[in-house]
């Protein structure tokens, strides 16, 4: 099964942009909808926003219109561009296949504090 390994993530102040690279270790063609999940400290893994293989895309109530999501099929990655970045925003941030894999990386902690 394909790996994923998360990056770009760090510390910002409310209001600012960040955004996420997930590196897959094979090609993402083949699945059809790809997604960012983030968990918060003491909460459940959510899932924030998917991707499908020619683009259309969905989001959480809690995330849309300020994080959009894409994928560059020819890279195997998957983005998540961050704007407007809240406190609640703070999480470890994962990608992963949607439904989930049972391979998860590390994450990439994302932070929004002043």
């Amino acid at each position: 099964q394909v790996q994923f390994v998360e990056s770009g993530g760090g510390l910002v102040q409310p209001g600012g942009s960040l955004r996420l690279s997930c590196a897959a270790s094979g090609s993402i063609f083949s699945i059809v909808r790809m997604g960012w999940y983030r968990q918060a400290p003491g909460k459940q893994r959510e899932l924030v926003a998917t991707t499908r293989r020619f683009g259309l895309t969905n989001y959480a109530d809690s995330v849309n219109g300020r994080f959009t999501i894409f994928r560059d099929n020819e890279r195997n990655t998957v983005y998540l561009q961050m704007n407007s970045l809240k406190p609640e925003d703070t999480a470890v941030y994962y990608c992963n296949s949607d439904p989930p894999n049972d391979y998860w990386g590390q994450g990439t902690q994302v932070t929004v504090s002043s």
